[in-house]
Formats: C-alpha cells, sequence, structure tokens
C-alpha cells in the first residue's frame, strides 16, 4: 500500500506542477500584456512590469491551485484508465474508499501549500507589487481616488480606552508607499453626531502603539454654549447652531494622535478583499463592525478564504471516477478538456454565490460553503454512477 500511496503521489504531484507552471505562465503573460500600455509612461520602465508581475505571482498560485489539482488529478488518473494500470489496481483489492483516502493524502498536501501562498506569501508580495509600480510611477496609493482614502473610527475618553465619547472621519489625500500620509482630515463628532472638531494635517507619520504624529497642524474646534443649559438637548435647532464666534483655530507645528487607524488599516481599506489574508480580513472586518460599518462583503471573503483551499479535496473527489472509465470512454485530451470545464464552472459557481450572497444577505459561511457542497455531491453521484456501469 505505501508503494502504491508514493506511485499516486509522485504521478498526481508532478502533473499538478506541470498544469500550474502552465497557468501561471499564461496568467504572467496576461498580465504582462495589461501592462505593455503604461510602460514608458512617468518613468515606469519595461522591468518594472517584468518586476510586477513576477511579484503577483504566488497570488495566482492560490487562485489557480484547486484547478490545477483537478486537471493533474484526471490526467493522472485518465493515465491510469488508459493503461490499464488502475484496472490492475482495482483486480487487486484495491477499493474506492482506499483509492480516495491515498487522494486525500496527496490532497491534504496540496491545501497546505495552497493556505502557505494565500496567508504568509500572497499578502506581503501584494502590496510589494503595488509599492513597485506605485515607486516608478512617482504615485502614492490613494492617488487614484477623487477625494482621497476615508475610513471611520470611535473615539474614547482615555485615548484607546474608556467610554466612547463620538466618532472620528479620517480623510487621507495620498498614502505614499513608506506609509507616510500626506493631506490629512479630522472630522470628530460627538456621540449626537454634533461636528466638534475639524483638524488639517499637512503629513502623518506612524510612531507604534496606535499613535500617529501629525505635522504642521491647523485645528479648528467647535462649542456652542447653548447646549450647556438645561434642557438644550431637547432643542435641536441648538444642537446644530454653529456661530463663527464659537469657532477656536489653533496652530502647532506637530499633534499627536491615539486611533485605531493604524497603516495596516489603511491599506486594507483600498485594498480588493480577495487580495488580503483570513487575518487581515478579520481584523478589518472587526473594524468596521465596532463603527457599525458594513461587513457582509469583507466576511464572505473572509470565510471564502477558509473554505476555498479545502476545495481542492472536493476537485480531486470529482477526477477519481475518470480513473473508472476505459480508454473507449473518451482519450485522455478528452477527459482533460472535461476537467477543464468543471474547474471553469466551479470557479464561476463559486463567484456566481459569492454576489448571489452578498445580494439576498445569506449567512456569510454558507454563502462560502455552498459551491463546495454543490460539487462535492455531483462528485459523490458521479462515484456512484460508475461503480454501477
Amino acid at each position: 500500500m505505501k508503494i502504491l500511496q508514493r506511485y499516486f503521489a509522485v504521478s498526481i504531484l508532478q502533473a499538478v506542477a506541470f498544469v500550474l507552471v502552465a497557468f501561471l505562465a499564461l496568467q504572467a503573460f496576461m498580465d504582462l500584456t495589461g501592462e505593455l500600455p503604461s510602460v514608458g509612461k512617468n518613468g515606469y520602465e519595461i522591468q518594472y512590469a517584468f518586476l510586477y508581475v513576477l511579484v503577483q505571482l504566488p497570488a495566482h498560485v492560490y487562485e489557480v491551485m484547486p484547478l490545477a489539482a483537478l486537471i493533474g488529478t484526471i490526467y493522472t488518473m485518465a493515465q491510469f484508465a488508459a493503461t490499464s494500470e488502475f484496472t490492475i489496481m482495482r483486480a487487486s483489492s484495491m477499493s474506492t474508499g482506499m483509492v480516495a483516502w491515498m487522494l486525500a493524502k496527496i490532497g491534504l498536501v496540496l491545501v497546505i501549500i495552497t493556505f502557505i501562498f494565500g496567508e504568509l506569501i500572497a499578502p506581503r508580495t501584494a502590496p510589494l507589487a503595488d509599492k513597485i509600480k506605485l515607486s516608478a510611477r512617482g504615485a502614492a496609493i490613494s492617488s487614484e481616488f477623487r477625494s482621497g482614502l476615508w475610513t471611520k473610527d470611535i473615539v474614547k475618553s482615555e485615548g484607546m480606552t474608556g467610554t466612547v465619547i463620538g466618532s472620528r472621519f479620517f480623510n487621507v489625500r495620498q498614502v505614499r508607499p513608506d506609509g507616510m500620509l500626506i493631506g490629512v482630515k479630522l472630522y470628530e463628532f460627538d456621540t449626537s453626531f454634533r461636528l466638534r472638531s475639524i483638524t488639517l494635517a499637512k503629513t502623518g507619520t506612524f510612531q507604534g502603539n496606535n499613535k500617529w504624529l501629525l505635522n504642521d497642524v491647523t485645528e479648528n474646534l467647535f462649542t456652542n454654549p447653548e447646549l450647556l443649559k438645561p434642557g438644550a438637548e431637547a432643542n435641536l435647532e441648538n444642537n446644530f447652531a454653529q456661530e463663527s464666534s464659537m469657532i477656536e483655530t489653533r496652530h502647532s507645528a506637530t499633534k499627536d494622535l491615539l486611533s485605531e487607524i493604524t497603516p495596516k488599516i489603511l491599506a486594507v481599506a483600498g485594498s480588493d478583499p480577495e487580495r488580503m489574508s483570513a487575518n487581515e480580513l478579520a481584523v478589518y472586518t472587526r473594524h468596521l463592525q465596532e463603527n457599525k460599518q458594513e461587513t457582509e462583503r469583507f466576511k464572505i471573503a473572509f470565510w471564502k478564504k477558509l473554505f476555498d483551499p479545502l476545495a481542492i479535496f472536493v476537485l480531486m473527489a470529482l477526477a477519481l471516477p475518470f480513473g473508472y472509465l476505459h480508454t473507449r470512454s473518451g482519450g485522455v485530451s478528452l477527459k482533460i478538456f472535461v476537467g477543464i470545464m468543471i474547474g471553469v464552472s466551479f470557479l464561476l459557481v463559486n463567484t456566481l454565490f459569492s454576489h448571489l450572497g452578498l445580494l439576498s444577505t445569506w449567512p456569510a459561511i454558507m454563502t462560502a460553503v455552498a459551491p463546495s457542497l454543490l460539487f462535492l455531491l455531483l462528485a459523490l453521484w458521479a462515484l456512484w454512477w460508475v461503480e454501477r456501469h
């Protein structure tokens, strides 16, 4: 049994590696084609385009690994069927359960590799790819947004602890690749959503421990003595009255700011959830929940990050019935074509469920796991059919 396990593992892993390299080469070619129109503009040379495409490859490994596992396993099982090796193995008392167990152990290796790329490597190389492009062009991360980058946090009585005394809207015109903020605007409101201050700063630098150092700061403080009178809270007109004589302006060279907004949160605030790691998604979703913001899109992305690599088991189970089909049922090429169609169908259904879950407000975990369960049922039906016929 150990010899068969090793034989299956070597054959399948070699086929998966070959398919994976082919898909990565195709994806790199498409990425490079997309970058060529920008080459030669604003200092963006061809070497930067090649480096940008190269650094993006780990993220593509995470994306195409399930499809590569499916096609590689189908190719191997079809080869075994074409040479009658699988028939001989079955005649030697090897059951379907034993084959499924061997494939599961091989799939576990591929799942671990996918998790490593998706959670450890790609989250570090994706921002690096963006920095390479932005540095080459001399641009900033948020320069593509007309009004800059926006996010929100809560204001507490003792900085990072204590009771909630208001909320703060954080607007940054540009975020440089080194993390420095350019053109910072802070709009602070109390718990009744009355504007209490507007702070403008030329630059902001993160000091660690949720502390920012703002430079060239102008603060506009809004006060309304009418609100201090008994019963003033019931008078909505007074609540929002802001007289010019009640605005205090302060100028300072520097100012310390304590905020739960960190460079990591600012980085993911302008990122595609599909490119974020599960850890980043969990942190950012918690931040959005604390600030009463929409989180469904990020919850779905979080659960998909956990369940999508596990789809490798399902897709390899779909490949198992191809070992039961004899050569007369179609050549290896036809079976590989069918495998590609199954893989593409899985990707389309996975994307479709993500959008349907977002529109229909389905539970995020159900939206993420439903495509895998659907294709698992298809794999079980296919195994049942080939064994009966």
